[in-house]
């Protein structure tokens, strides 16, 4: 099962770099994001770094001289190529990226055997956190590489295919009686760090809304003057507004279409609106008489019958800060640096979203994002 779920991951970042060109692969449009020949060399570092150097014997690095490109924030691993100056690594070239794949790769089917036939469950346990790691990087690759095409007047299209329509339900408010329930990840199967240890929470009798917010209700809050009323607005994010001009989420177009991997397409006022910072996110809530969920309402909710969209369509703010559960203790060693150490100042996520790679998202996954970002493709689900 692990050799399956590495080969399967491995194929699935090239299948998505395919659609790129050389040219596509090498941008990066703005500091939060990375190239798409990044993401293919930092995963592929992951391993080799954290991976094959300690477990397989005799391993030799590809090339010494990239682990300072391709390391993204391990600061116990050495230094660190910046990261708002990725787009500048035109060397080493695609083709050398993806031949260090095959070279990590091939080592990897080597140390398959050797970890599976012994007790090495450090080494089976950090050969699966590189594949969720790297799954986390194939929605980034597409989130990042969207934001590229978005900043070219052309708006070209990732996926020249048709986008499939959206038909949501009816809205209806999903009662929940409150009480202690159980949060985060607990039982079999992975879960990162940050989704333990798994603890009670009490949450108060509450309503939440069995679907997304669609296009078509976010523009009448447009329409009716959102973003010109401050009183509907947090304080930093009124402020992101007017300094920087937001009137409509991101890759909303002056001519009434959005853009998005398919490229440009009249609105669909069934799509869940995506793209929306936090703060958009809370004024809408405000504007619709609502407000988001806790991170603990989300999940208690998730299982309530027709909750719908949960996890396949955009991720979904929360109100809910970054912050450690109860008894949480990053990992020893360098994989302590995967998530602890950005637990301050970020809003979480939950669910998923059409970019989120088949069974990579989970009742207990947290996402988490600084409240200004608005080039993932996040949207919101109301409570109250």
């Amino acid at each position: 099962m692990l050799n399956e779920l590495l080969r399967t991951t491995r194929a699935r970042s090239l299948a998505l770099a395919a659609p790129l060109s050389d040219e596509d692969a090498q941008l990066q449009s703005m500091p939060d994001a990375s190239p798409a020949k990044w993401h293919l060399a930092h995963t592929t570092w992951f391993f080799e770094t954290l991976v094959l150097a300690p477990h397989l014997p005799g391993y030799r690095v590809f090339d010494e001289r990239w682990p300072r490109l391709f390391n993204s924030y391990y600061e116990s691993l050495g230094p660190r190529h910046a990261r708002p100056q990725r787009g500048l690594l035109s060397r080493p070239s695609l083709t050398e990226v993806k031949a260090y794949r095959q070279h990590v790769d091939a080592a990897l089917a080597d140390l398959l055997p050797l970890v599976q036939t012994s007790a090495s469950h450090e080494a089976q346990a950090l050969i699966e956190l590189g594949c969720h790691h790297e799954q986390q990087h194939q929605e980034l690759l597409l989130t990042d590489i969207l934001h590229a095409f978005s900043c070219n007047p052309l708006l070209p299209a990732y996926d020249a295919s048709a986008p499939v329509p959206t038909q949501p339900p009816a809205q209806t408010w999903l009662k929940h009686a409150g009480g202690i329930v159980d949060i985060g990840h607990g039982g079999d199967g992975f879960a990162f760090d940050n989704e333990g240890p798994r603890h009670q929470a009490l949450v108060t009798p509450f309503e939440i809304s069995n679907r997304l917010v669609t296009c078509g209700e976010y523009a009448d809050f447009i329409a009716s003057g959102g973003y010109r009323e401050p009183l509907l607005w947090l304080s930093d994010g009124w402020a992101c507004v007017q300094a920087q001009g937001w009137q409509r989420p991101a890759y909303w177009l002056d001519d009434g279409r959005v853009f998005g991997l398919h490229g440009a397409q009249p609105l669909d006022p069934q799509a869940p609106v995506m793209q929306l910072s936090f703060y958009e996110a809370c004024a809408f809530a405000e504007w619709a008489g609502a407000r988001l969920p806790t991170e603990f309402e989300w999940e208690a909710a998730c299982g309530l019958p027709g909750f719908s969209q949960a996890a396949d369509r955009a991720w979904q703010w929360t109100r809910s800060s970054y912050a450690p559960y109860p008894g949480f203790k990053p990992a020893a060693g360098a994989v302590g640096e995967y998530n602890g150490k950005f637990m301050v100042g970020q809003q979480v996520l939950r669910g998923g979203s059409l970019a989120t790679p088949p069974g990579h998202a989970r009742l207990s996954y947290r996402n988490f994002f600084p409240p200004a970002a608005r080039w993932q493709f996040s949207g919101l689900r109301l409570a109250r």
